[in-house]
C-alpha cells in the first residue's frame, strides 16, 4: 500500500476499493475476518457495493415468502368482503351461466360469460385495490396486512419509502392482471418469484417499481 496521502476529495487509504489485486488478505483467520462491516440500513443504499460485493449487504432481512402471502390474503378479505357486500344489492359481482348452475360438467365452469355486471365490478375492485395498496405503500410501506406480519416495502436503491408514482405503478402491475386478465396464472407466477427470485424475492410488480419487500421490527 502506497504511503502517498489521498487528495483532497478522494477516499482514504483504507477504502476496500482502492487496494490493489495483488494484495494478499491477511494470513490470520477467514479472509472475511478484515472485511469491512456493512453500510447501515437507514443512510446506506441496498445492495453492495462494485466488484462482486454481496447484494444483499446493509439491508435488513428479506421477506419472507409465507409471510408475504399470508399478508397479501389479509389485504385481499380486508377490499373483497366489503365490496361482496355492497355488490349484494345488484344481484352480487360474480354471474354463473344457467349451464353452470345445471351443473352441466366441469368445462363449463370455464365458459362461464363475462357478463356487463362483472366487467363493472371488476373495475371497481380494480380501483379499490390500486387506490388501497397505492395510499399504503406511499404512506410508510405497509399495508394493513403488511403491518400484521411485520413486512414493509421499500426502494430496492436506497431503502426509502416509495414514492406516488412507484407506489401507484407497484399496485397497477400487481392489480391489473390479476382482476382483468388471468388471475390464477398471475398469482402462481409471483408467489413462485418470492421463492424463486435471487437475489432479492421481487415479485413481477417490485421489478417494475424496482422495490422490495423486507421484514420490520
Amino acid at each position: 500500500m502506497s504511503n502517498d496521502q489521498p487528495t483532497s476529495g478522494q477516499p482514504p487509504e483504507d477504502d476496500p476499493f482502492r487496494k490493489k489485486p495483488h494484495e494478499p488478505p491477511p494470513s490470520s483467520g477467514s479472509p472475511y475476518d478484515s472485511a469491512p462491516p456493512p453500510p447501515p440500513y437507514d443512510p446506506g443504499p441496498y445492495g453492495g457495493g462494485p466488484y462482486g460485493a454481496d447484494p444483499l449487504a446493509g439491508m435488513p432481512p428479506l421477506g419472507e415468502p409465507g409471510k408475504r402471502i399470508l399478508a397479501r390474503l389479509i389485504d385481499l378479505l380486508i377490499i373483497s368482503i366489503p365490496l361482496f357486500l355492497i355488490s349484494l344489492p345488484w344481484g352480487g359481482a360474480v354471474e354463473v351461466s344457467e349451464n353452470n348452475r345445471n351443473g352441466n360438467g366441469v368445462g363449463d365452469v370455464f365458459s362461464q360469460t363475462y357478463s356487463g355486471r362483472q366487467l363493472a365490478w371488476s373495475l371497481i375492485g380494480l380501483v379499490a385495490y390500486v387506490a388501497y395498496d397505492t395510499y399504503f405503500t406511499h404512506k410508510d410501506g405497509r399495508t394493513v396486512g403488511k403491518r400484521l406480519l411485520k413486512l414493509r416495502v421499500a426502494m430496492l436503491n436506497d431503502g426509502r419509502v416509495p414514492d406516488t408514482g412507484a407506489a401507484f405503478l407497484r399496485a397497477v402491475v400487481l392489480w391489473l392482471p390479476a382482476l382483468l386478465c388471468c388471475p390464477c396464472l398471475w398469482w402462481l407466477i409471483n408467489i413462485v418469484l418470492m421463492f424463486t427470485d435471487k437475489p432479492y424475492r421481487q415479485g413481477l410488480q417490485d421489478k417494475a417499481a424496482k422495490t422490495v419487500v423486507v421484514q420490520t421490527d
